[in-house]
């Protein structure tokens, strides 16, 4: 199972759901969903911008837990 870590990564930054939101261009529901680990799919582009906005790489936002 993959485990969405955006939520810590957002308090490392000292930065909101909001913040990231605004700075990204990325929707408030999808931002909800998927530091709620409730979004179905991300695109590789909303990757992108946390990624780029959180100045981190992609592995710092998800992990993978077995089952």
């Amino acid at each position: 199972m993959i485990k969405f870590t955006v939520k810590v990564m957002l308090a490392k930054r000292e930065m909101t759901q909001k913040e990231l939101s605004e700075r990204t261009g990325v929707r408030p529901p999808t931002v909800s969903a998927i530091c709620t680990g409730s979004a179905k799919h991300i695109p590789v582009d909303v990757l992108n911008k946390f990624c780029s906005v959180l100045q981190c790489q992609p592995a710092d936002l998800m992990e993978y837990i077995e089952e």
